[in-house]
């Protein structure tokens, strides 16, 4: 089979955001040769409702780039017989799910893994759909358990958010079963799986595609009585934090989003939804009496219409049983854990990377597409020093310090694309990475901001994307990359000349930036750059800024 030319769309958009195409090295060979071929992977999760498929090469730091990413929906669980076996009809629409999936691996000449859960595991027959898969497919099916699929879940987590260093409540509501677990680190603490689900329960009482007052008052005794044993064993853990993945979460996440006028193209990896906002939400569901009624609520996957109310309530008693106040979203689960845990078995070791998901983000896109690592290494420590000497006067805290470290760190990544105008080519880049794990949208839009504004003018009011922000993340902008200006100017010659600053006071309340030389340099040429970018940070703090060589001990 023969792949995509280069002027397939989806390699022209990862040419652009870092991820490489099957045959682009961007990483640079190390001395002595090519650095030798990574392994791709394929890993697919067959679900009641749908099939998803996700196509990674193995990177460095036990870290993946995600290649390809594939759903579709095949209700696989769906018929009359409680999932006690599965319709020929559905097995055909999985089966063929599963061939065009195996074409997209081959693209890559991808490793396929693949796990069925709730519906195949469940399902009398599913014998025959396994062997249908290894016969009409080539693709070797594994059943996995409950416990299991939530264990793989975690890992998936793991790899989106940063909870790594918390105790976490996880919650993933499928068609046929509902996975949750408390873990801390890589450690499962307690894990269930239940026979709950979006399409199970859909079958048993919302068949006919309407709802009334009475059916969701049984339905929610239903599942109150079903979960309340198992939410009764994982309190008495305790947890720091909920989090919530799977289709259904995420649609009513993506309501709750449309209500706050927040972006439907925008990634909702790290969004939070408070117990109030998923009442609201499920209360705008159920006012919609049929499936076309609720396809014209904003924000809802029309896909999802016919089974949302059931996941809906599962939700929504999840959570009222769990005592969860705020519910976080993650981007990954069961096909990312798959993928993780197939490296982990191949590589051995643990997920102490974890611990700092964000900054090891950062660094893996920028060891991907910075020609000079150095720079900006030396140029963010730069840049945060001067931030912490001007701590009196900007009024900005730690998370504003994280997200100019990670500009700082990535400001030169648009030069993969090209020199001309690459402050430009770096906020595209930034903005539309899958790498940025752990960060919310928002942050990474600020992160691509401060990155967009470290050359050339300065924010305007003109420019769409930087008149869409608040007002104070506006001033926070023009303070980080003026900040961040000055630290590239102290490094104009990439030699490492200036060892450190220090920030005073001179007169009318200016601010004096003091250049500490490097044993044996001259740091002239910096200390008049920096000088000449200084003007975007006096304008952000309101007053004089002066650059001057510090004195000589």
């Amino acid at each position: 089979m023969s792949g995509p030319g280069p002027d397939h769309p989806a390699l022209a958009r990862r040419a652009a955001t870092g991820t490489a195409a099957p045959d682009q090295a961007p990483d640079p060979p190390p001395a002595g040769g090519p650095p030798p071929a990574r392994p791709v992977h394929a890993a697919i999760d067959i679900g009641t409702n749908s099939v998803h498929l996700v196509v990674a090469r193995s990177g460095p730091n036990r870290r993946f780039e995600v290649l390809a990413s594939e759903k579709e929906v095949v209700r696989l669980g769906s018929g009359p017989s409680d999932m006690k076996r599965l319709a020929d009809d559905a097995m055909d629409r999985g089966i063929a799910a599963l061939r065009r999936f195996r074409q997209v691996a081959e693209i890559w000449d991808a490793d396929i893994v693949a796990v069925a859960t709730s519906a195949v595991r469940e399902a009398e027959n599913h014998d025959v759909f396994i062997e249908r898969a290894r016969r009409e497919a080539g693709i070797e099916v594994e059943v996995i358990s409950g416990v299991e699929e939530a264990r793989l879940i975690h890992l998936g987590v793991l790899q989106a958010i940063p909870v790594f260093d918390r105790r976490l409540f996880l919650v993933d509501i499928g068609g046929g079963s509902t996975e949750m677990l408390v873990g801390e680190g890589d450690r499962v603490i307690d894990a269930r799986s239940l026979k709950l689900g979006a399409v199970r329960l859909t079958e048993r009482f919302f068949a006919a595609g309407e709802h009334g007052t009475e059916v969701v008052a049984e339905c929610r005794r239903f599942v109150r009585a079903f979960l309340e044993p198992t939410a009764h064993d994982l309190r008495a853990h305790g947890f720091e934090v909920a989090v919530g993945c799977s289709g259904t979460i995420e649609s009513v996440a993506r309501m709750i989003d449309a209500e706050r006028g927040g972006d439907p193209t925008r990634s909702l990896n790290r969004f939070e939804l408070t117990a109030a906002e998923l009442a609201r939400a499920v209360d705008r569901i159920l006012a919609a009496p049929t499936p076309r009624d609720r396809e014209r609520i904003p924000g809802l996957d029309a896909r999802r219409a016919e089974i949302i109310v059931a996941g809906a309530i599962i939700l929504e008693q999840v959570v009222a049983a769990m005592g969860v106040e705020r519910l976080s979203i993650s981007g990954f689960a069961l096909r990312e854990g798959v993928m993780l845990d197939l490296m982990q078995r191949q590589r051995g070791g643990a997920l102490h990377h974890l611990r700092d998901l964000r900054r090891e983000s950062v660094l893996h896109l920028a060891d991907r597409l910075d020609p000079d690592r150095e720079h900006s290494e030396h140029t963010a420590e730069l840049a945060l020093a001067l931030f912490d000497g001007l701590a009196g006067r900007h009024g900005l805290g730690p998370a504003e310090r994280e997200l100019l470290e990670a500009a700082a760190l990535l400001h030169n990544v648009g030069l993969f694309i090209s020199h001309s105008a690459h402050h430009k080519h770096s906020y595209y880049v930034i903005r539309n990475s899958e790498h940025l794990l752990g960060f919310t949208d928002h942050e990474i839009e600020v992160i691509a901001q401060i990155a967009r504004y470290h050359r050339k003018s300065g924010p305007k009011a003109k420019h769409p994307e930087f008149a869409a922000l608040r007002a104070g993340d506006q001033t926070a902008i023009r303070l980080l990359a003026g900040v961040l200006r000055v630290a590239i100017g102290l490094d104009r010659a990439h030699a490492l000349a200036v060892a450190g600053v220090e920030v005073g006071a001179g007169p009318d309340g200016a601010v004096v930036v003091r250049a500490v030389p490097a044993p044996d340099s001259d740091p002239t040429l910096e200390v008049y750059s920096a000088a000449q970018r200084a003007d975007l940070l006096a304008t952000a703090l309101g007053v004089e800024v002066h650059v001057e060589l510090a004195p000589t001990p």
